[in-house]
């Protein structure tokens, strides 16, 4: 499947880590904080750890540590379908196609919880025909973005007349849960929120646009309990072990040996991580002898971790500021499970390149 377009679309609401420690020094849950946890929070948001500014779509932040765990689910609905439309539309204006030639719209989320899913709600702001296939893929964690466009190479490689939209939206503030576990206090140091889409064709091969294909996947589950969500009298509370950064660079070390024994040069691809968090990039440096990352390090630094949405917003970045690499691409992400993934995009050289975003 080939690369139509891609466009993310942030929250208006933007926030220095200076301003969110400034929220957390009023709120009420410092004062129910032990002191150790206390100290903990302002170390990491005092300090230099690859994050700047975050963006929050939930409406009054100096309430957001004391809310309900259903003030907080409505939030992130009625926050998230419209973040979700802010990027399918603008994917959809860049690809040059009218909201009513899309065949197929599949969703990522697990920040919060609608029925009918997300994909309703956005494909109603968009005018999305009613025959539209729709697709919500809930509870995946940062990874999803990747086996969400898996899903939508399946639907391509069975009708290559589809074009076929994927969308990774993330309320993280609507998730916020805060108590003395370190990995909760980390979580609320890091997250932000934010929408990305992509759009694919099928067909042949077209010179100078990209196509996706090598999709992997690998699953752990005897190292659930080191990052996932879990549900705490009615909030979804974070786990964040201190080994993900280790385990991350691990299991994207064999997918990358798995995608190199299938035939991708090592030396000709550039890598495309998830942002996951400095540790993490850190630890995937180390690992891949000195690789820095510039684009997931940027949006990271710009943005925090927006969990699924991020790998698409690290693409979007490295496709604009280099607008006539013809280098491989190996994307990969990493998240809930424990669980990683990859996929790899090539485009054959052409003499003129068009910019896709």
């Amino acid at each position: 499947m080939h690369l139509l377009s891609i466009a993310t679309a942030n929250p208006s609401a933007r926030y220095t880590q200076e301003e969110c420690l400034e929220v957390f020094k009023r709120s009420e849950a410092r004062k129910r904080m032990k002191n150790r946890s206390v100290m903990l929070m302002e170390k990491i948001l005092n300090r230099n750890n690859g994050i700047t500014t975050r963006y929050f779509c939930y409406p009054d932040i100096e309430t957001i540590f004391d809310a309900g765990p259903e003030k907080l689910n409505k939030v992130f609905e009625a926050t998230a379908p419209s973040l979700g439309s802010d990027a399918l539309n603008k994917a959809l204006e860049r690809a040059r196609l009218n909201p009513d030639e899309l065949d197929a719209l599949i969703v990522c989320t697990c920040t919060g919880y609608l029925c009918p899913g997300l994909s309703s709600f956005v494909a109603e702001k968009s005018g999305l025909r009613p025959d539209c296939d729709l697709m919500d893929l809930v509870g995946m964690g940062c990874g999803a973005a990747i086996p969400s466009l898996r899903q939508a190479h399946h639907q391509i490689a069975a009708n290559p007349d589809r074009k076929v939209a994927v969308l990774a939206v993330e309320i993280c503030s609507a998730a916020f849960y805060l108590n003395d576990d370190p990995g909760v206090i980390i979580s609320a140091c890091l997250f932000g929120d934010g929408a990305a889409a992509t759009i694919w064709e099928g067909g042949d091969e077209p010179a100078g646009k990209w196509t996706a294909r090598d999709f992997d996947s690998l699953h752990f589950p005897q190292n659930r309990q080191l990052l996932r969500f879990e549900n705490a009298n009615g909030y979804l509370r974070n786990r964040l072990s201190k080994r993900v950064p280790m385990e991350a660079a691990k299991a994207v070390r064999e997918l990358f040996e798995r995608a190199t024994a299938r035939g991708m040069r090592p030396d000709s691809a550039s890598i495309l991580p998830h942002t996951g968090g400095r540790d993490v990039l850190d630890q995937l440096m180390e690992t891949f002898n000195g690789v820095g990352f510039p684009d997931s390090r940027k949006i990271l630094q710009d943005h925090g971790n927006m969990s699924s949405p991020s790998i698409l917003y690290v693409l979007e970045r490295h496709l604009q500021q280099n607008p006539q690499d013809s280098t491989d691409l190996w994307l990969t992400s990493f998240g809930a499970g424990f669980t990683a993934y990859a996929f790899q995009l090539s485009r054959q050289e052409t003499g003129e390149f068009k910019t896709l975003g």
